[in-house]
């Protein structure tokens, strides 16, 4: 049973979740006796492709053309349900971010498939197939049977590691037949974030809370992204209060994320905070308070006061920064 793995590029690059997708697909390839194939969408040159078959790629499809820039969520899912169809994927794998979380029940209906949104691991079986994933926000875990024929995941960030598995670069230019007309929207202009890293694609993340007491105290919090190459982020009263904006909100009302480290200083973890943030692979929490929930998500904590612990927590990565 083969694979199709769609892959989003930024300005023309693929990140690390982009070659996870491809190990992911590559491990499930194994089980199921397929080959698998990637499907680019956009501008990428042939030596940026050429990385994917690092990771296991048999075949990588390449996309272009105008009508593509209108980041069309029924284009983009025309175009890959065309490129399974015409390799004969029974399987279909991308990213639940918010791309994949807009395309991917489209996909789905076009290939009359079952959808698995949110996988965390391998499928645990083939045979009838069934997937495990995340459920009530990430409280517990469920496995997920899928009858139908086609099949669809979409993978949760930072659930599978990199594994590499070099094969011959086999590249084809695909042509899913869409023209002008089918453009249902228009793009109408474009801000980029250019100077922050974005939460979607940071390893590190540090987050603070309604404990900083004030807005003009965020300044160690950013130094210790800046020093840890980390995005930084807050809780739902710190951006409802207007001390950091909306878009650094992570939590069930927010964005959620899961970074391979999370810090939460002054944060008291409420269940929508931590049902934004539990997917996260290793919690560090910070609170004067020892009775705060976050304490009983976290796998490391301090109890104590953040003027004091955070100037020591930026001092130490300086430190190991400067040793390394």
């Amino acid at each position: 049973m083969s694979i199709l793995v769609y892959l989003e590029n930024w300005d023309g690059k693929f990140k690390k979740s982009s070659f996870e997708l491809v190990s992911y697909a590559k491990a499930m390839a194994e089980k199921t006796g397929g080959d698998v194939t990637v499907l680019s969408i956009g501008d990428v040159s042939e030596t940026e492709l050429q990385e994917l078959s690092k990771y296991g790629a048999s075949k990588i499809l390449s996309a272009k053309g105008d009508i593509y820039k209108s980041l069309d969520n029924a284009v983009y899912s025309k175009t890959i349900s065309a490129a399974a169809q015409t390799q004969d994927c029974k399987i279909i794998v991308m990213a639940n971010n918010n791309t994949g979380k807009g395309i991917a029940p489209r996909v789905a209906v076009r290939l009359k498939a079952g959808l698995v949104s949110g996988a965390t691991a391998l499928p645990l079986s083939i045979e009838p197939f069934q997937v495990q994933k995340n459920v009530f926000s990430g409280k517990a875990q469920g496995v997920q049977q899928v009858n139908t024929r086609n099949k669809v995941i979409t993978l949760a960030q930072n659930s599978f590691m990199l594994m590499e598995n070099e094969l011959p670069f086999a590249h084809e230019v695909f042509d899913a037949g869409i023209g002008a007309e089918e453009l249902k929207t228009e793009l109408m202009s474009v801000d980029k974030v250019t100077d922050k890293l974005l939460l979607s694609d940071a390893d590190i993340v540090v987050s603070a809370g309604r404990g900083m007491k004030a807005p003009e105290n965020w300044g160690p919090v950013e130094e210790l992204a800046q020093v840890l190459g980390a995005a930084t982020a807050c809780s739902r009263p710190v951006s409802d209060e207007g001390w950091r904006g909306h878009e650094e909100h992570v939590g069930q009302t927010g964005k959620v994320i899961a970074p391979n480290l999370y810090f939460a200083f002054g944060i008291s973890g409420a269940i929508q905070h931590l049902a934004g943030v539990s997917s996260s692979k290793v919690i560090v929490a910070i609170n004067t308070d020892a009775e705060a929930p976050i304490f009983g998500a976290a796998d490391y904590g301090i109890i104590g006061d953040l003027k004091e612990v955070l100037p020591k927590l930026v001092e130490a990565a300086k430190s190991f920064k400067a040793s390394v």
